[in-house]
């Protein structure tokens, strides 16, 4: 059974950082390119960014310079180091892992992030 669980989110101040972190399990999670979207209320899902398995990454304009991903494969984690926080970044964040070759595509249940004062 596959799973991605996702950690970390939260209430955070303007201007302030968050990690989040996503775990796989029932994957061989080396081989799938791992990716953080979010959405926030009245929105559709939206990319924010992506980490192939080779570790190349790529990140929507808006957050790009602030966001960083990551992976452990030794962990089967990846992760989300956001800074400079905006209201604008709530949403509820999601994992996502896909590996195309055999059409596999799993979302973890996803984590609030809350950008309040």
């Amino acid at each position: 059974q596959v799973q991605l669980v996702e950690s970390g989110g939260g209430l955070v101040q303007p201007g302030g950082s968050l990690r989040l972190s996503c775990v796989a399990s029932g994957i061989n999670f080396k081989l799938y390119v791992m990716g953080w979207y979010r959405q926030a209320p009245g929105k559709q899902r939206e990319l924010v960014g992506g980490i192939t398995n080779a570790g190349t990454t790529n990140y929507a304009e808006s957050v790009k310079g602030r966001f960083t991903i990551s992976r452990d494969n030794a962990k089967d984690t990846v992760y989300l180091q956001m800074s400079s926080l905006k209201p604008e970044d709530t949403a509820v964040y999601y994992c996502n892992a896909v590996r195309i070759v055999i059409s596999h595509n799993f979302w973890g249940q996803g984590t609030q992030v809350t950008v309040s004062s």
